[in-house]
């Protein structure tokens, strides 16, 4: 890290795993690895804080792709057997700024390159959401926060020719696609209980789930208990 008063540049270098998504290290250290690098400007507008962040990453790994393995019918759409190592790369921005002393907002877009396979986390190529947070104050209760977001996903072409054909991503693959953007509305609220322990319940309504028209919508919900010492 190295921060100014106004700026910071942040640099990592990381182990990928040596199968998708999985736990092990990839133990091919000049094979294998990533690299992001994040610059940070923070700012007063209207005499409230905020900050705008911009990320780029280079990933290599021993990655399947998509137009390889889409090329040969006779892998059936098993991507890993087109693996090797290869790169992806990608970048991302970030925006947060306070709007009053009890409310916010963020916007979020994300982009890789979308040719080869998704290797850690999630199946997402693109990226864009926006949200809205509100403390209680309100409603007197300063301490609790209620939040709401949109979220829209999508995935390349090459992805999902390979989904329509059967193929498995990390999470998503049901031997079948008719593709649709993965549309997400989100809502929380974060309740103070006593001193430093919050609990918060959450709701979330996703339209085609896994990219897929013929799946859903569904509502997932969740809760929370947070308590620090």
């Amino acid at each position: 890290d190295w921060h100014e008063k106004e700026w910071s540049v942040r640099y990592g270098a990381f182990q990928q795993p040596r199968t998708a998504n999985g736990a092990a290290s990839d133990p091919h250290f000049l094979d294998a690895w990533g690299m992001v690098t994040e610059v940070e400007h923070r700012h007063m507008a209207w005499g409230h804080p905020g900050a705008i962040r911009a990320f780029t990453f280079l990933n290599r790994a021993n990655m399947g792709n998509y137009a390889a393995t889409l090329q040969d019918p006779s892998l059936a759409g098993d991507i890993s057997q087109t693996r090797k190592y290869r790169f992806k790369y990608g970048f991302g921005l970030n925006a947060e700024q306070e709007l009053t002393h009890d409310v916010g907002v963020f916007a979020r877009f994300s982009w890789n390159d979308g040719k080869n396979e998704s290797w850690a986390f999630t199946d997402i190529d693109r990226s864009m959401s926006l949200g809205l947070s509100i403390k209680g104050t309100l409603w007197h209760r300063p301490e609790d926060t209620w939040g709401v977001a949109g979220v829209w996903n999508t995935i390349s072409g090459g992805h999902s020719a390979l989904l329509a054909a059967g193929g498995m991503g990390i999470l998503v693959g049901d031997g079948g696609l008719s593709y649709g953007s993965e549309r997400i509305l989100e809502t929380y609220y974060d309740i103070h209980i006593w001193k430093t322990i919050h609990a918060a319940l959450d709701y979330q309504f996703v339209q085609n789930p896994g990219y897929n028209r013929d799946r859903g919508p569904v509502s997932l919900f969740a809760a929370r208990l947070h308590w620090e010492l």
